[in-house]
């Protein structure tokens, strides 16, 4: 499969952990009024260090037309997510002092 322009790109550093970043094409979540909206096959670039993601100003844009379309939105397929709600905070762990 030949490259495109979007895979050439230079990411540079991580901006968290100065790790060289690599392109990919990635999934990726928006909530749009009140909807999740997931991008397939978006092209990024990922840390593979820590996992941040970025994208170049041109995909940017495009990201911003697609979710911008509602009529496309309305015609994309479908998917259920499992939903769960965290209903308690987790307990502290205490380290036991250690005994000599």
């Amino acid at each position: 499969m030949p490259k495109t322009p979007t895979d050439l790109y230079d990411y540079g550093e991580c901006d968290i952990c100065g790790t060289a970043m690599q392109a990919r094409h990635i999934k990726q979540d928006f909530w749009v009024r009140g909807e999740l909206i997931v991008l397939d096959n978006v092209p990024a670039g990922v840390c593979p260090q820590c996992g941040a993601k970025i994208v170049n100003a041109a995909v940017g844009h495009h990201i911003a037309e697609v979710l911008g379309n509602a009529e496309r939105i309305a015609a994309a397929p479908r998917m259920a997510v499992p939903v769960i709600r965290l209903d308690a905070e987790p307990q502290a762990v205490t380290e036991s002092p250690m005994t000599s």
